[in-house]
């Protein structure tokens, strides 16, 4: 199965404590189908201190599902991917503009 979001998309969450946020896709773990969005999904991690690190309560970006994440259009609001040939070449394609991705 193709990936419909992939690394460097802008994306907006659907549902979940930061609903209507929007953030860029740092990484995508497709086997898991789940993606981590850069500043969104916030929990505190708690490290302990070593030689190269202070240490103490660090804010990490956790995974959040892909069904609850829609690629950003061009006008800006969130849409639903499809896949179309264009010069024998597979293409992503915005839904709701039909513009490709």
């Amino acid at each position: 199965m193709a990936a419909k979001l992939k690394k460097g998309d802008k994306v907006v969450v659907l549902s979940g404590k930061d609903k209507g946020k929007q953030g860029e896709i740092s990484s995508v773990n497709p086997s898991v189908g789940k993606a981590v969005v850069e500043g969104l999904n916030m929990a505190i991690r708690h490290t302990k201190q070593s030689q190269s690190d202070q240490g103490g309560r660090i804010p990490k970006a956790m995974p959040i599902q892909l069904s609850n994440l829609a690629l950003i259009d061009s006008k800006g609001k969130g849409t639903r991917v499809g896949f179309r040939e264009e010069g024998g070449k597979k293409v992503r394609f915005a839904k709701s503009t039909g513009e490709t991705v």
